[in-house]
């Protein structure tokens, strides 16, 4: 992995993808480690983020490197400065940029034009890194991924598209519940859907909460209306009634299954909440685990980390 970029979690293999959890834990374990001593990450951000933002930081700064914030006023990226002029200066700089982007395509140019590796760190597209945390966060609670079965409940996002890809990847079961007209794109449903046949894994996608919940391992939800689709808020708030994960649809799922939520949530939304502070919950080691899985990613693509 070194020298790679993760721009989507389908860039990694099965192998690759157990082999940064490996180290994630490792790393979590062990604490702080000096493995990138003399390394910069830059973070580039068109979005504000809260766990991103922090969670890159701290991981380079554990792991004996630096990391250097660029807000979206510094740099403009397309509108003030040309993306391919921005990957190429600061190729100059830094080791690595982690890039928070509206745009799939805007990573994915830096990419192109970038002699350094880029790490997703969010786009409209897809968000591997939570996919990450929270395969790590499952594995630690579950002690497996491969059989576990995932209810997904809400809206087929970004945060979606990537934990159906690791989830196929992964030996799991994904069952994603979504209203007509917010349900996953075909295409990562059939690359998922190869996937989970590598694996032993199933893909499946419905209409109603309660038929994915039903025995479910894990249960997850993220807001109605991300960033960027506040206009849309009333109108994905109608479409998504009967979509909240409430104490009555936790009580479909298996006895012992988690709750989860990549955050920032709408209690009283999306989640009541009496779920999201309940006993089931595990939202915040799950927040935690950004930190520790991203560290796993840096030093597999910036050291010779092995876990």
């Amino acid at each position: 992995m070194r020298g790679r970029d993760l721009l989507s979690i389908a860039d990694l293999s099965q192998e690759e993808l157990s082999r940064v959890l490996e180290t994630a834990r490792a790393l979590k374990d062990s604490g702080p480690r000096d493995l990138l001593a003399g390394k910069t990450l830059a973070l580039l951000f068109e979005k504000p983020s809260l766990r991103t933002r922090v969670s890159f930081d701290v991981g380079m700064r554990q792991l004996g490197g630096d990391c250097i914030y660029v807000s979206p006023a510094e740099v403009g990226l397309g509108t003030r400065e040309p993306v391919e002029d921005v990957a190429r200066v600061m190729s100059r700089y830094v080791d690595c940029i982690a890039a928070r982007t509206f745009a799939q395509e805007t990573v994915e140019q830096l990419a192109r034009w970038a002699d350094v590796p880029v790490i997703n760190a969010l786009s409209e597209g897809e968000h591997p890194c939570q996919a990450l945390a929270d395969l790590l966060t499952i594995l630690e609670h579950k002690g497996r991924l491969e059989g576990v079965s995932l209810a997904y409940i809400g809206d087929g996002n970004n945060v979606a598209r990537s934990l159906c890809l690791a989830a196929g990847m992964m030996g799991m079961e994904f069952r994603i519940a979504a209203p007509e007209g917010y349900e996953l794109d075909e295409k990562t449903v059939s690359r998922a859907g190869e996937l989970a046949r590598g694996s032993g894994g199933g893909i499946v996608c419905v209409r109603e909460a309660k038929e994915a919940a039903a025995g479910a391992d894990v249960v997850y939800t993220d807001v109605w209306a991300s960033m960027g689709q506040e206009e849309e808020a009333t109108q994905r708030r109608e479409a998504f009634a009967g979509y909240q994960v409430n104490a009555k649809l936790m009580s479909l799922a298996a006895p012992e299954a988690i709750f989860m939520h990549d955050l920032p949530a709408h209690r009283g939304e999306e989640v009541s909440a009496e779920v999201i502070e309940g006993a089931q919950s595990v939202v915040f080691d799950q927040a935690e685990n950004r930190l520790h899985a991203q560290k796993g990613a840096l030093a597999l693509i910036l050291g010779e980390e092995s876990g």
